[in-house]
């Protein structure tokens, strides 16, 4: 009872400190400081009353206080452009399960697909002093760009491959998707080929690497849609109806995301066509829902916890001054073929 008077009347008067942490543990500043960002170089009954006081008092550390040991505040910050989808979910998900069980917490920023939110989002994110930036995409504003380069931190860009990222990426080659997926559709031999996306950088790039794959061989339709990001099963309904409206022949069609490529696979099968004989349909991302449609659907599977499980592995030795860390770490993709194609 005596030691929770003596803590009440501690936090009435204030914010509580490190040093009135010290004081009510009966042990030095440096050794509450050591126990919050080296606790394993504390001893056990030490470090357990350190932790019971501050449970009692609900004190927050300062982790920028220059008192402390560490001027590391043990936060990662990352910028999705949504968490709406599945396929950003996941990541997440991998991202923070391993940033937790190595001690640190993630700040989660929304960019909407909008590369000035992005800029927005870092400004006030880096006036936070994470230890580490995690971005979504190699496409940047040059003004974001500088103010990374100019931080100094460990950055990670996840979802995409380059052979210059601003530090590490973490991803594959969209454009090789694209080209993957025209392949598969090529050996089938459809008269007609289609591709349905979106307008986000990503899918941009696994549009292109599907025409160019085709290209003498075949012209790619597109729809008269203009499809945003994150794009929905209404718009896979909307653009197969103006695909299969415009003439005849077999259609071999890659969607930019399998929500894409549920709606246009509604639309075929409200209209009776034969799969995958007469229409083909691919998408991408391999979500859950994916091997219940009717007929289930063709796919381009990529792991997406495992972009966030090593964009958190790459930061985390970043952070510990590792330098070996690879520049770009590919993550593997291939199609799972169903019954749509």
């Amino acid at each position: 009872m005596a030691e929770y008077e003596k803590t009440k009347h501690v936090t009435s008067s204030g914010p509580v400190t490190l040093a009135d942490i010290a004081k009510l543990a009966g042990v030095s500043p440096v050794t509450v400081s050591r126990a919050i960002n080296t606790p394993n170089l504390v001893k056990p009954k030490t470090l357990e009353a350190i932790e019971r006081v501050i449970a009692k008092t609900g004190y927050v550390p300062n982790l920028l206080a220059g008192g402390l040991a560490s001027r590391r505040t043990r936060l990662i910050a990352a910028i999705v452009p949504s968490v709406a989808s599945t396929i950003f979910a996941e990541t997440i998900e991998g991202l923070n399960a391993e940033l937790v069980s190595a001690g640190y917490q993630l700040l989660l920023g929304l960019s909407g697909y909008d590369a000035s939110r992005e800029l927005e989002l870092t400004r006030a994110i880096l006036a936070r002093r994470p230890d580490g930036i995690i971005l979504t995409g190699i496409t940047h504003l040059k003004e974001t760009r500088a103010m990374l380069t100019g931080a100094g931190l460990p950055i990670v860009e996840i979802w995409d491959s380059t052979p210059s990222p601003l530090d590490t990426a973490v991803g594959f080659s969209h454009a090789a998707v694209g080209a993957l997926v025209a392949d598969h559709l090529l050996i089938r031999g459809y008269d007609r080929y289609a591709q349905v996306g979106a307008n986000d950088p990503r899918a941009v790039q696994r549009r292109d690497g599907f025409v160019n794959r085709l290209k003498g061989i075949a012209d790619v339709e597109l729809p008269e849609l203009e499809m945003n990001s994150p794009s929905t099963f209404r718009d896979g309904r909307l653009a197969m109806a103006q695909l299969l409206d415009r003439g005849e022949g077999t259609l071999g069609v890659f969607c930019s995301s399998d929500v894409v490529a549920h709606g246009a696979l509604a639309e075929a099968h409200a209209r009776g066509c034969s799969m995958p004989d007469k229409l083909a349909i691919v998408g991408f991302g391999d979500f859950d829902f994916a091997p219940h449609t009717h007929p289930p659907l063709t796919t381009v599977r990529i792991d997406r916890r495992d972009i966030g499980t090593k964009a958190a592995s790459s930061i985390l030795q970043k952070i510990e001054g590792d330098k070996s860390v690879d520049a770009m770490i590919n993550i593997d993709f291939h199609i799972v073929a169903r019954g749509t194609a």
